[in-house]
């Protein structure tokens, strides 16, 4: 009637349908067409060459995406496994899936909730609600309570205490599975992706026109209709790079490999070069820019103020005050907070085993940190306990926002501890302090509230007496011991993280269901924020007063379907966004963003479902890292456009203009196909593989609407087409002028050269970064020089030997092409061959979404 307590899970596309993805590309549907006509003219081995750089292409991408989805646990694993309900008046435990509206769910500490429901019955049942929510710190749930106090959601964690629920709403009809249907948006394609699209388009036009012009030229010459038609379909696969698909697959699978080496989990190839685009990083909060814990770090009694320093659980690191590190002997009044603070707490430490896990919290992840500082100090809380047993209490709820303990003193008497929020604690009726002490406690708390701090008071009293008084009188004629700033730290690399990417042109903004004065100072300690006004929250996006979304850098106490909108505006603004998050509240947005990466210690299923990167170690500084390896591929890219497409410009120049300087067919087809075949392959591949360049992350992102070929490539390309084939040409004109076999030294100068450009593409010239292409280079050249010398290769090719003098006048030339793109790089201020010199500012701050260009030089 109900269906499974289960989120709908995507179907696994199918092999086939992935291979016909692949296939879908423009560039490949061209290559699929020069593969035809190559067998049509019998040209069986530039055929193969062309039929093998699609099988590869298409292989590793589909192998890459089928990998990844098995590198990344089911959706179903959020839900919990097994439920504990009641049933005909008796308890049992069923599948989690098995669980229907109506039934009475019984929940306990460390249990995850199987489904939506309404609490019945609480006994200090505490819920962390982060994967849904944002909101770091956990949800106290009372029955009967109002609005989201007296209700549970599905996949959020029990932290403390029990209860019963009623369940109200299970599988789709859940807060889970509402996130879910959110997430229905099939990803689109990749900056990449569209830029080769629309290259692959427009190369295809502009080939089938210059043949066209080759074919009508040599007709008009009087050659035969046969091998012009032959010359002009060899031209055609000559001017179509056919290894860029394979160029840019392997560059994208070392991309992925490497991000895999620094715990990243590529969930689809050409995500790698995605992160190269980005010029926006949407950040979660909680586990991402944070720890995902929470820390006690300032201290406040009447006698100063301390800050306690140290990362995660562990009791190793220290108490400071006034610069100097203190201990509990030091500060008797730190020592008598922290001692109240550690006594009145239900939350536990748990040291880690002998895997070198970190320490655990058990418990209110608050009182847990209260622990963590009291240790730091160098208090001992089993001591403590020891020396003052605990023998009443009264618990805390959030009526009344405070916890009172007693305890057993050493004297026989009692010691009364209370700790609560301090509008519930800084009052006359509960503290016997003076009133100037109080106002100066209730400013100081407040000063640490706006700086994003939960503010706890701690107050205590000492009674003389051995039997406990009426609870009633507990809380009455304490002293103020002091208050504790409580914060979910921001991580250690998130400052610098951030820093880096500015320093890359990206603007990093946080979004979160946080607190605003939360988000707020984390944000400004992470270096995302400088002002309040930049600053919003998701009622404010509901009531439309937010104004323009992307002139702000920090969105709290978002839903769902804000993020989604956020996300959505920063696209629309023209940016490219990558989005992190770890809850199943970051899911949608995860997936609508252009890459959605996912940490994956601390992430839920959900976020690692939609994500196209998993970080493995939930270090936000991979991304950046990520960003440089994207770079890098881009660069690649356009490095082998650059010396494969200025390899097909002087081709397709020197068949042009070859005739009018007395050489009616400068080049046959089988010679074409052959200079093809060795520049594009090995070679060609090989620029796939070079190393990132220096200064790649100094430089802003390019424009999202620029085209691959954009940013001065096409100049470049032209120009060196244009020094290449003019190379190429005035050797046949010498070579025709002093009768030496012109067609064979033009064959081997305008192979030979473009093997120069090769070797003046590298990122690091000088360098064994890349040997692949040192040796990729001399086997072409040696099979180039083959194509003159070997007799069954003069008989395929229609060449004739040269003398040594013209074989030495062949290299010296190849190495102009060296030379030139060296100059070329000179002259253009790039520092990588790839590189442009046009690029895109970085988002300014209070007009995000405007693009503009700037000038020369590539910065």
């Amino acid at each position: 009637m109900y269906g499974a307590n289960a989120v709908a899970q995507e179907r696994p596309t199918p092999v086939w349908r992935r291979v016909l993805q692949q296939l879908r590309d423009p560039l490949i549907v061209v290559l699929l067409v020069a593969a035809v006509l190559t067998l049509a003219t019998g040209d069986l081995p530039d055929a193969a060459v062309i039929l093998l750089v699609i099988t590869v292409n298409t292989a590793v991408g589909v192998v890459q995406e089928v990998r990844a989805e098995r590198a990344v646990a089911a959706l179903s694993a959020l839900s919990a496994p097994a439920a504990r309900v009641v049933r005909d008046g008796a308890e049992c435990s069923v599948p989690a899936a098995d669980v229907v509206p109506g039934d009475l769910v019984l929940l306990g500490e460390g249990d995850i909730v199987p489904a939506d429901g309404t609490v019945l019955d609480a006994a200090l049942l505490l819920v962390d609600e982060s994967a849904l929510t944002g909101e770091s710190v956990p949800v106290e749930k009372t029955a009967g309570g109002d609005g989201a106090l007296g209700t549970v959601s599905a996949g959020t964690v029990v932290v403390r205490g029990r209860g019963r629920v009623q369940v109200t709403g299970t599988g789709a009809h859940s807060a889970l599975g509402r996130i879910a249907a959110l997430m229905g948006t099939a990803p689109g394609l990749t900056p990449l992706q569209r830029r080769l699209a629309r290259f692959g388009r427009v190369l295809a036009a502009v080939t089938v026109a210059l043949c066209a012009v080759v074919l009508a030229l040599g007709l008009a010459r009087g050659q035969p209709v046969e091998l012009m038609v032959v010359a002009a379909i060899s031209l055609a696969v000559a001017a179509v790079p056919e290894s860029l698909p394979a160029v840019v697959t392997l560059a994208l699978a070392l991309g992925a490999r490497r991000m895999a080496d620094r715990h990243a989990i590529v969930r689809r190839l050409p995500a790698v070069e995605t992160l190269g685009s980005v010029t926006v990083l949407a950040t979660d909060k909680t586990g991402t820019l944070t720890e995902g814990r929470m820390a006690a770090e300032e201290l406040w009694t009447p006698h100063g103020e301390a800050t306690v320093t140290g990362t995660g659980y562990a009791p190793e690191g220290r108490v400071t005050r006034d610069g100097r590190t203190v201990t509990a002997t030091d500060a008797p009044d730190l020592a008598a907070l922290l001692c109240a603070a550690t006594m009145c707490n239900d939350a536990a430490l748990e040291p880690p085993p002998d895997d070198g896990t970190p320490w655990r919290a058990m418990g209110d992840p608050t009182e847990a940190a209260l622990l963590t500082a009291g240790a730091r100090l160098g208090l001992d809380r089993s001591a403590l306990e020891a020396e003052l047993p605990r023998v009443a209490e009264i618990p805390f709820d959030s009526a009344r926002k405070r916890m009172t303990t007693v305890h057993r003193t050493p004297g026989g008497g009692l010691r009364i501890v209370c700790k609560g929020a301090p509008e519930a604690v800084l009052r006359p009726t509960v503290l016997i302090d003076t009133p100037d002490l109080l106002s100066q406690a209730a400013t100081r708390a407040e000063e640490l509230a706006r700086g994003g701090y939960r503010v706890l008071a701690v107050a205590t009293r000492d009674h003389g007496g051995t039997r406990p008084q009426s609870p009633d009188t507990w809380e009455t004629g304490l002293s103020l011991l002091g208050l504790v700033g409580i914060l979910d730290p921001p991580r250690d690399t998130s400052r610098t993280t951030v820093a880096a990417c500015e320093r890359a042109g990206i603007t990093p903004v946080l979004i979160t269901g946080d607190h605003p004065l939360t988000a707020r100072a984390v944000a400004a300690r992470s270096g995302i924020v400088a002002r309040a006004d930049e600053v919003t929250t998701g009622e404010r996006i509901r009531q439309g007063t937010a104004g323009e979304l992307t002139a702000l850098r920090v969105y709290a106490r978002t839903t769902p379907e804000q993020k989604l909108d956020i996300v959505q505006a920063w696209r629309t603004a023209g940016q490219v966004v990558a989005m992190t998050g770890d809850g199943v509240n970051d899911g949608p947005a995860l997936r609508r963003a252009d890459i959605g990466v996912a940490m994956g210690q601390r992430g839920t299923e959900v976020a690692r479902q939609a994500a196209d990167l998993v970080l493995a170690d939930d270090n936000l500084a991979t991304v950046v890292a990520a960003v440089e390896e994207g770079r890098r591929v881009y660069a690649n890219v356009r490095r082998f456009l650059l010396y494969a497409l200025s390899g097909g410009t002087a081709e397709i120049l020197v068949m042009l203009l070859g005739p009018f300087f007395g050489m009616p067919l400068p080049l046959l087809p089988a010679q074409i196909l052959w200079i093809n075949l060795l520049t594009h392959g090995l070679p060609g591949v090989a620029l796939g593989a070079e190393p990132v360049a220096p200064g790649v992350m100094l430089h802003p992102p390019r424009p999202p609407e620029e085209s691959v070929l954009g940013a001065g490539l096409w100049p470049r390309i032209l120009a060196m087409g244009a020094f290449v084939g003019g190379v190429t040409l005035v050797t046949g004109v010498w070579a025709l002028e002093t009768d030496r076999p012109w067609q064979s030294l033009m064959f081997l100068v305008l192979g030979a050269t473009q093997l120069g450009v090769a070797l003046g593409s590298r990122a690091r010239p000088g360098s064994l970064a890349n040997p692949f292409l040192l040796v990729a280079v001399a086997t072409a050249l040696a099979l180039q020089v083959a194509g003159v010398y070997l007799p069954p290769l003069r008989a395929l090719l229609g060449t004739e030997p040269l003398p040594p003098s013209d074989l030495v006048i062949a290299c010296a030339l190849s190495g102009l092409g060296h030379v030139v793109m060296w100059a070329q790089r000179r002259l253009t201020g790039t520092s990588s061959p790839a590189a442009g010199v046009t690029c895109v500012r970085r988002v300014p701050r209070r007009r995000p979404g405007r693009v503009r260009r700037v000038g020369r030089g590539g910065r």
